[in-house]
C-alpha cells in the first residue's frame, strides 16, 4: 500500500490475506499473568517455570500453558538470577511504654566521623520506661563481645531488663549477644527490616543526640566526642523535659513514679 499506492482491498487480494485479518487488533491482556509470575519470582526465586505453572493450576487458574510460558520468557525469568540471602523479618512488635523500669531497654548504633575523616560509632542504651539514657559509649568499632561487656556494666548498677530491643545489626545477631540474652533469660526483640519506628523510642533519642552533639560540633579526636557526650547524657537525663512524660525529665519521672508506688504501698 505504501510502496505501490494501492487500496487495502487490492493489497489484501495480492497478498492472499483476508481483510478481517488485516483489521484484527489483539485484545489480549497478560497483566494478571505477569503479576502472578512476579509474585512467585519474589517469594520463590530459586524455583522455575514448571513449579510456577503447577502452583497456578493449584490455585484454580486456567491460563494456557503456552501463554504462561510466553509471558515467563517475556519477563526474562528464564535467565535465572541467584537469590540474595536475606534475614527473615521479625514478628511485628507493638511499641508500648513499659509500666516500670527495666522491662525493656532499647539499644542502637550511630555513626559519624572526625575532621580527619576517620569514622567512629556510638552505642546508645535507653530504658523505654522513662527514656533515660543508661549509657552512650563512643569508640571506633564494636564487637559483639564488647556490646555484651557494656550491657553487663549497666546491669551491675541498674539491674537486669526483661527485654532488649534492637535492629538486625550483626553485633546483635551474633552468637555472643544471643547467648548472653539466652543465659540471663532476657528476651531479645528485633525490629523488622525497614521499620525503624518499631524501635521508636531510641530513634527519637538518636535524633536529639545527633542534633545536640554530633551535628553541632566538628571533632578533632574521639576524646572530644566522649567529653561532650557525657555532658549531653547528664543534661538529657536531669534537665530535658519530655512531652510524653508530662514534661518531666527522665530522672524526675523515675523518682515521681517511685514515690507514688511507695505511697500506694
Amino acid at each position: 500500500m505504501e510502496e505501490e499506492s494501492i487500496s487495502i482491498v487490492r493489497a489484501c487480494k495480492l497478498m492472499e490475506l483476508d481483510r478481517s485479518m488485516f483489521y484484527y487488533k489483539p485484545t489480549r491482556n497478560d497483566s494478571a499473568v505477569e503479576d502472578k509470575l512476579r509474585w512467585y519470582a519474589e517469594h520463590y526465586p530459586a524455583r522455575g517455570f514448571p513449579e510456577y505453572f503447577k502452583r497456578i493450576r493449584k490455585e484454580g487458574l486456567i491460563w494456557n500453558h503456552k501463554r504462561v510460558r510466553r509471558v515467563y520468557h517475556k519477563l526474562g525469568m528464564s535467565r535465572r538470577v541467584k537469590a540474595k540471602r536475606r534475614v527473615p523479618d521479625s514478628v511485628k512488635q507493638l511499641l508500648l511504654q513499659p509500666v516500670h523500669p527495666n522491662i525493656t531497654w532499647s539499644i542502637d548504633f550511630m555513626e559519624d566521623k572526625l575532621t580527619n575523616g576517620r569514622k567512629f560509632r556510638t552505642l546508645n542504651i535507653l530504658d523505654d520506661y522513662n527514656r533515660e539514657a543508661l549509657n552512650i559509649v563512643v569508640d571506633y568499632s564494636f564487637s559483639s563481645n564488647k556490646v555484651v561487656d557494656i550491657i553487663e556494666q549497666v546491669i551491675e548498677w541498674r539491674g537486669q531488663p526483661e527485654e532488649i530491643r534492637s535492629d538486625h545489626g550483626t553485633e546483635f545477631t551474633a552468637k555472643a549477644f544471643e547467648g548472653f540474652c539466652s543465659k540471663l533469660g532476657i528476651r531479645h526483640l528485633k525490629s523488622a527490616k525497614g521499620r525503624p519506628m518499631q524501635n521508636g523510642y531510641i530513634e527519637r533519642f538518636n535524633r536529639t543526640y545527633r542534633e545536640d552533639v554530633l551535628d553541632m560540633h566538628l571533632f578533632e579526636n574521639i576524646y572530644q566526642v566522649k567529653n561532650l557526650t557525657e555532658i549531653f547524657t547528664e543534661d538529657y537525663n536531669m534537665k530535658h523535659p519530655h512531652d510524653s512524660l508530662a514534661n518531666m525529665t527522665p530522672i524526675e519521672f523515675l523518682n515521681h513514679r517511685s514515690k507514688k508506688s511507695l505511697y500506694l504501698l
